[in-house]
């Protein structure tokens, strides 16, 4: 089936999700995207330890330390500010 029989367009090829998780269990997870390279600048400051983002409500969930949940999940902190997500490399 073509794009124009099913009326969706082509998902962009550089552009990132309003929200985004890490976590396989979320329904915010995309694989396909996080194969690729992102960066995440929080407050202006680049961030490696961001588990799940959101631009349009401006926070970030970050991993609390070495700290786990009684299931074995990382606790995670969220923290607000502005947000912006990249791609490092282009493909």
């Amino acid at each position: 089936m073509s794009e124009t029989e099913n009326n969706t367009p082509p998902p962009a090829a550089d552009t990132l999700p309003d929200r985004l998780s890490t976590d396989p269990r979320s329904p915010y997870f995309n694989a396909d995207i996080l194969a690729r390279d992102i960066g995440i600048r929080f407050k202006g400051v680049e961030k490696t330890n961001v588990e799940e983002y959101c631009v349009s409500e401006g926070w970030v969930r970050v991993a609390a330390g070495k700290a786990l949940d009684r299931y074995g999940q990382p606790l995670t902190i969220k923290l607000t500010g502005t947000v912006e997500p990249y791609f490092r490399n282009k493909a």
